[in-house]
């Protein structure tokens, strides 16, 4: 296996005396060192049937001393026989046993070795790759726990090779880099195993620089690796560095070289694993394994003897028939109590599993009232605020109360502020409950972006901040998703930028980053050069009700924002992604895939054009609203775009009225008492299939989506609403109506 010969720099410690005589009477730790360092002799020269039998006689020796340091030491040479042998499976178990041994002896050095050779062992098979990286991770911790630069660089280096061998060579790169730093640094090992290290990493940086093509510098690193291998006479190096080169060098479409590089691997392949040296391995394997079958078989005779000598003897035999039967009755007895205990635990597992599902129950019970208050909290508070939002809007525009501008414009933020709260709430609730689906409609971004950026008009001013938009002319005019999430992200992005920085700059981009199969990969950004965001709150900053503390009181809210925008961007199948430098500013951005509209183009043409035809025509329009204020609102902004209305305060009413009268449109209000908007919308279906029914409500609209369309309405506008947006629901809905009426 390719890294054993960069983790022979662990075993090469413990080798610091000579090698001993063949015959070893006396079992003393030198006897011990002596064989451990001629297996390693051996394994270094390629003589395996040798180290083998070195390593089993010192396994041996180890048992009969009880020495766990040699025990553990000798099976994992025995791991690095089979490994260089390709005989995975017995290097496994090799190592693994080494791995017992070296836990019991708490001897950090030692298990370093033992977790970087099971590191080697599940590193080179395609499904436990990040089972051999854990285990040189390991490795590394312990080094770095006992800052042992010298143990440090052979994980490091492994963890790299791993990487390269499965493609990763940007991220395996780092590793082999710096492992051949601290080596340069260390620079206190000489020898073959120093040599081996440097071969073998220059070849690494080789691969490396071959993957980005950058095929002189891989040259350099392949030749300086071959160089100290041939050197040094390092076959295992040298047949690993001739593969790749030449690998390189088909690469590189230098095929003759490539060629030569290849009969120097296969020539130097054969001499390490010549078909002589495999047998006598097994030979050797085979004459432990007999000798294992017979000191088994020597103790199961000498219990045999044992046995018939007691046999033998008849009162020897009553005694055991005796003590065998109160053996039989005391078993007996422990496993009626056994059994006793075991139906007992039972009934008290079915009592638990009964009082689990009773919680269960009970805290499904409590999510559903939960749900049912915020729905029915949020109801009562935004249809206040509709009134609230509705008549300041009005009022704004009205020159007459020009010196009440300015306390105009504080209630309405006041009022927006209390609604994006709210909001905020209320979307956090529907996330935690998995309600949230996205939706797919046709919608421009361009007027999206607009939109949010004067909803923050307010707040810019306050603050004296200036708001840039780059909007790339590469993104269609119009795209298919989610309006109403993306708003929402960006809203919370946006809303946070303006409120954070004072006399600053918010820069808003939207870049088409790349176009196919009929979808448009946009890349949003969101910039300030506000305070920016320290680096240890860059990760608190996405967890709920967690905001940075500032001096200024205006920084308020409910630290919901940046936790929606996280959970809602993994709907979209995206990431937030934050740059910040504390003192300079934030940067948020994110990509999300849409399809382009292709139809829009003509669909805008063509309600453009019913729209200039309708110029001069007056539209009757039926408010259904149970309260006064809302429908006052309502009203006045609609006689503003110079519609005709009228108004039903519930839902009898308004069946009569439009069974009565001629109505281009109908806003319906969902919750009236008596007859409700669902069910109003459902008897005037009955004998009109055509007028445009919109749903007007400030429920949450993914409650009551498939209710509200099952009951024959075409369109629904959340109360508060945006007026700009109000108008263009209404105009949908009534050039529809026209089309279908030509049609």
């Amino acid at each position: 296996m390719k890294k054993y010969y960069i983790f022979s720099l662990l075993a090469i410690q413990f080798l610091w005396f000579e090698s001993a005589a063949q015959d070893i009477p006396i079992i003393s730790r030198d006897s011990l060192e002596a064989l451990l360092i001629r297996a390693d002799e051996h394994i270094s020269a390629y003589n395996y049937e040798q180290a083998i039998d070195d390593s089993y006689e010192l396994i041996n020796l180890a048992k009969a001393k009880d020495d766990n340091v040699y025990l553990a030491q000798a099976y994992n040479e025995l791991g690095h026989i089979y490994l260089d042998t390709k005989d995975t499976a017995r290097a496994k178990t090799n190592y693994f046993l080494g791995l017992q041994y070296a836990l019991e002896t708490k001897n950090d050095t030692i298990l370093m070795r033992s977790y970087n050779n099971l590191g080697n062992i599940f590193s080179e098979i395609p499904e436990t790759v990040q089972k051999g990286i854990d285990y040189y991770n390991k490795v590394v911790e312990l080094a770095e726990k006992n800052q042992d630069t010298s143990e440090l660089m052979i994980p490091l280096a492994n963890i790299g090779w791993t990487y390269m061998d499965s493609g990763k060579f940007d991220k395996g790169y780092p590793y082999v880099h710096k492992a051949l730093k601290l080596m340069d640094h260390q620079r206190i090992y000489h020898g073959e195993e120093f040599s081996t290290f440097y071969s073998q990493i220059y070849m690494l940086h080789g691969r490396y620089f071959a993957s980005r093509k950058e095929y002189d510098s891989a040259s350099v690193y392949f030749q300086k690796s071959l160089e100290i291998a041939e050197k040094d006479s390092l076959l295992l190096a040298a047949t690993e560095s001739y593969l790749e080169y030449a690998d390189m060098l088909k690469e590189k479409g230098d095929y003759q070289g490539a060629y030569n590089a290849l009969e120097k691997y296969n020539d130097l392949n054969s001499r390490i694993f010549e078909a002589e040296k495999m047998k006598q391995m097994e030979i050797a394997t085979a004459q432990f394994n007999v000798n294992e079958y017979r000191k088994n078989l020597e103790v199961i005779k000498r219990e045999q003897r044992y046995q018939n000598q007691i046999i033998e003897k008849s009162q020897e035999k009553v005694i055991v028939m005796v003590l065998s039967s109160l053996v039989l009755m005391f078993i007996l007895f422990f496993l009626n109590k056994i059994n006793r205990d075991r139906k007992k635990l039972i009934n008290e597992l079915k009592y638990k599993n009964q009082q689990l599902k009773e919680a269960k129950d009970e805290a499904e019970k409590l999510s559903m009232l939960k749900t049912r208050f915020f729905s029915t909290v949020s109801h009562e508070i935004r249809t206040p605020l509709y009134g609230v939002i509705g008549l300041t809007s009005l009022l704004l525009e009205d020159k007459s109360l020009a010196k009440h501008k300015t306390d105009l414009r504080s209630l309405k933020f006041s009022a927006d502020y209390l609604l994006a709260l709210i909001n905020d709430v209320l979307q956090m609730n529907k996330m935690e409950s998995n309600q949230v689906k996205l939706e797919n409609v046709s919608f421009s971004l361009n007027d999206l972006i607009n939109s949010i950026t004067n909803s923050f008009e307010f707040t810019r001013l306050q603050n004296k901040n200036e708001i840039k938009v780059h909007l790339d002319e590469q993104i269609p005019s119009f795209l298919i998703g989610d309006p109403v999430r993306l708003s929402q992200v960006l809203m919370n992005l946006v809303g946070n930028a303006v409120k954070f920085t004072e006399r600053g700059l918010i820069e808003i981009s939207a870049i088409q980053r790349k176009k196919e199969n009929n979808q448009s990969y946009v890349f949003f950004e969101v910039k300030d050069n506000g305070p920016g965001i320290p680096e240890s709150k860059k990760k608190i900053i996405f967890e709920e009700f967690s905001q940075l503390e500032s001096a200024n009181y205006n920084y308020q809210g409910t630290g919901l924002g940046l936790p929606i925008v996280k959970k809602l961007l993994k709907l979209f199948g995206s990431q937030i992604h934050l740059e910040s430098k504390e003192g300079e500013g934030s940067a948020f951005s994110f990509v999300i895939a849409f399809k382009e509209d292709t139809s829009k183009k003509q669909e805008v043409k063509t309600r453009e054009e019913s729209i200039l035809e309708d110029a001069g025509q007056v539209k009757n329009i039926l408010i259904v609203d149970d309260n006064r204020i809302n429908q006052v609102v309502t009203k006045r902004i609609l006689e503003k775009k110079k519609f005709q209305c009228d108004v039903a305060a519930d839902g009898i009413t308004a069946v009569q009225k439009v069974r009565d009268g001629e109505f281009d449109l109908v806003l319906m209000d969902l919750n009236m008492p008596g007859l409700s908007g669902f069910e109003a919308s459902t008897e005037i279906r009955k004998f009109n299939k055509d007028i445009p029914l919109v749903a007007l409500t400030a429920v949450e609209v993914e409650e009551v989506r498939e209710e509200i369309y099952g009951s024959g309405m075409n369109d629904i506008i959340v109360k508060p609403y945006d007026v700009e947006q109000f108008y263009q629901i209404i105009y949908r809905n009534l050039l529809a109506n026209k089309l279908s009426e030509k049609v």
